[in-house]
């Protein structure tokens, strides 16, 4: 799978290894490979998504690591390799570390789901897909039209191809596939947090932009206003002292008096 924009021809995966993405590689990595030597199965059983223990042990920490852990090496390796080719572009957009919350947000809101939807299913759960299908679906709506070559050869827009895996999943979840369609009940969860957060942030971004947009409007007028009045003040100020000139301040009248006190108070204002 690869691929690549309308406007310039892109070949291969991503645009470079971003850190988050590196990290998140590595650490995935490691821990896979602490699996492989722990032939007892143990860590796999801590660290790894149990349904039923999250609630009974209590567990909770298993709806955070389950996301490190992985069932074999082609899942570990399509999980990274998907991450990369998704998540590099998807870091480089968010920012490292809003990106970092956006996927660890993901991967603990898909266990949290699943654990809710089959408690009292004895199942253990691991692998990242939770977390990277939250990552398509960033990918998707930032970069709808992006063309993805299946197998180097189909091509197919992003939005189209993360739909189809998506409803593919909730099929499956709703025939009871896969062992009750856990696993795919969690690629759901994860695509629906990443769904939700990256709208919910382009709207808190648009409400952001209008509101500053506002207040700039409100202390433009306010700022206006204020130099009208004062080039009223300036221009009634200037009419009392040309009579000044002519007849004495003794001759003012009290409104003229009190015209020079407020001038003279909002020049003190003006310096302080």
């Amino acid at each position: 799978m690869s691929y690549r924009g309308y406007r310039e021809v892109r070949f291969g995966f991503g645009r470079g290894i971003t850190p988050v993405i590196k990290w998140l590689i590595i650490i995935n990595a490691a821990i896979f490979l602490i699996q492989i030597i722990d032939r007892s199965g143990y860590v796999t059983r801590q660290l790894g998504l149990s349904t039923r223990d999250v609630l009974t042990v209590p567990a909770f920490w298993q709806v955070f690591t389950y996301q490190f852990t992985h069932g074999g090496f082609f899942h570990i390796l399509f999980n990274m390799f998907i991450l990369w080719m998704f998540g590099s572009e998807v870091e480089m957009t968010l920012g490292s570390r809003r990106f970092l919350k956006f996927y660890l947000l993901c991967g603990t809101g898909a266990g949290i789901i699943t654990v809710i939807a089959f408690f009292s299913v004895p199942t253990l759960v691991v692998g990242a897909s939770g977390a990277i299908y939250g990552v398509m679906v960033a990918f998707a709506i930032m970069y709808p039209n992006r063309l993805v070559y299946i197998w180097f050869l189909i091509p197919i827009k992003v939005k189209y191809l993360v739909i189809i895996l998506v409803g593919m999943d909730l099929l499956y979840t709703l025939s009871g596939g896969g062992g009750g369609g856990v696993a795919y009940v969690t690629h759901l969860g994860g695509a629906l947090i990443g769904f939700l957060y990256m709208k919910s942030n382009w709207r808190l971004g648009a409400l952001k932009s209008k509101f500053t947009r506002l207040k700039s409007d409100l202390k433009y007028k306010k700022d206006k206003k204020q130099q009208e009045s004062t080039d009223k003040l300036m221009e009634e100020v200037d009419q009392i002292l040309d009579k000044i000139s002519k007849v004495g301040y003794e001759n003012l009248t009290e409104k003229e008096k009190k015209i020079l006190e407020r001038a003279s108070d909002a020049l003190s204002r003006r310096k302080d």
